[in-house]
C-alpha cells in the first residue's frame, strides 16, 4: 500500500482519518503540531496498533521546510491542518491567514516538488455562507461570513489554481458539520451533552440555525474516496448527510436522552455577530455519490447515541465548553 501524508492528524477528524487509512492497510506519515509535551493526542492507540505503519512528524504547516520533509516520498496527501474556531477568527484574523492560507501554500509547494499522485485539500461548508438555495451544491457561490471562512475560500482557490497552473492533482473536499467521539467539548453536540451530564442548565447561543450534521466515519469515508478514486482531479466535492436539523431541535433531542429535567438558557455571549451568522447549511451530495460512490450510513440519532456513550465513560469530556453556532 502507498504512503499517505496527513496534516492536522492530531485533530478530531484527522485522528479518525489516520485510523481509517491504517485499517485499510496504508502507511501514514502524520503531522502533529509540535508542543512542549510532544503529545500526539488520540494517535497513541493507533501507533500502538500499527507501530510499523504510522510515522509521527511534529511540526507546523507554517514551516515550509517542515512541509517538504513531511511530503517527500509520499504518494498522496490529505491536508486538514487549519485553525477552525470561528469565534477566535474575529479576534485573531492575522493568525488565521498565516495558518490557513500560507500554511496551505506551503503544503501545495511541497506536494508540487514531491510530484504527489493526489492532494486532497479539506475545505469547509462555511465557505458558502448562509444558503442562497438548498441543498447547497458545489455551484453555490462562496460567501464568507467570518475571517475563518474567508481564509478557507482563499485556500480553496489557491489549491485549485495549482491544479490549473501546474497540473498538481488536487481535489477539494468540503465537509459539512462533522461530529462524533473525541470531538472537542467546545463543539455543539459535545457541549450540549457535557452540560446535560453535569447539571440542569444548558447554556446556548442561537437555536434557529440549521446544520447538516455528519458522523465522523462518514466524513472520513468521503475523504479517503477523494484520495484514491481515479479521475477526479480538479473537482470540488461536498461531503455531508444531505439533511439539515435546527440547533434547537438537536439540543432538545440530546437533553431528552441525557437529562430530561434540564432546560435551555440563551447566553448572548455565545451568539455570533449578526451579519456573520450562517442560518442554514445542508449539503447537496449528488456529486459525491456520482464521483466517489459516497453515501452516508450513520443516522443522526445513532451517531448521537455513540457520542453520548463515549462521553459518559470519558471524564475529560464531561466539562462543558463554549459553542458559538
Amino acid at each position: 500500500m502507498g504512503l499517505f501524508a496527513v496534516t492536522g492528524a492530531g485533530g478530531f477528524i484527522g485522528g479518525h482519518l489516520v485510523e481509517r487509512l491504517l485499517g485499510d492497510g496504508h502507511r501514514v506519515r502524520a503531522l502533529v503540531r509540535y508542543s512542549s509535551t510532544s503529545s500526539i493526542g488520540f494517535l497513541d492507540s493507533a501507533r500502538a496498533r500499527h507501530p510499523e505503519a504510522l510515522e509521527i512528524v511534529h511540526g507546523d504547516v507554517e514551516d515550509p521546510a517542515c512541509m517538504v520533509r513531511l511530503i517527500d516520498g509520499c504518494e498522496r496527501v490529505l491536508h486538514l491542518a487549519a485553525l477552525i474556531g470561528i469565534p477566535y477568527s474575529f479576534v485573531a484574523p492575522h493568525h488565521y491567514v498565516q495558518t490557513n492560507l500560507m500554511g496551505t501554500l506551503n503544503v501545495l509547494e511541497a506536494a508540487r516538488a514531491a510530484g504527489v499522485e493526489r492532494l486532497v485539500h479539506i475545505s469547509t461548508s462555511e465557505t458558502y455562507g448562509t444558503a442562497q438555495f438548498v441543498p447547497i451544491t458545489e455551484a453555490h457561490p462562496a460567501h464568507a461570513q467570518s475571517p475563518y471562512a474567508a481564509t478557507k475560500v482563499g485556500a480553496d482557490q489557491l489549491a485549485l489554481s495549482y491544479q490549473r497552473s501546474f497540473g498538481l492533482p488536487v481535489v477539494v473536499v468540503r465537509p459539512f458539520n462533522t461530529y462524533g467521539p473525541r470531538q472537542s467539548p467546545r463543539a455543539f453536540i459535545p457541549t450540549v451533552i457535557a452540560q446535560a451530564l453535569a447539571g440542569d442548565v444548558i447554556r446556548m447561543g442561537s437555536l434557529d440555525p440549521r446544520r447538516d450534521l455528519n458522523y465522523v466515519t462518514d466524513t472520513v469515508q468521503g475523504m479517503v474516496a477523494a484520495a484514491i478514486t481515479p479521475g477526479v482531479e480538479g473537482a470540488e466535492i461536498n461531503i455531508g448527510s444531505g439533511v439539515s436539523h435546527s440547533i434547537g431541535d438537536v439540543a432538545r433531542a440530546i437533553i431528552e436522552r441525557v437529562n430530561p429535567s434540564a432546560r435551555i438558557e440563551l447566553d448572548p455571549a455565545r451568539v455570533r455577530p449578526g451579519a456573520s451568522e450562517v442560518m442554514e447549511l445542508v449539503a447537496g451530495i449528488e456529486r459525491a455519490g456520482e464521483l466517489l460512490g459516497y453515501a452516508p450510513s450513520v443516522p443522526l440519532e445513532a451517531g448521537i447515541e455513540r457520542v453520548i456513550e463515549h462521553m459518559r465513560t470519558d471524564a475529560d469530556l464531561r466539562h462543558a465548553g463554549e459553542y458559538h453556532v
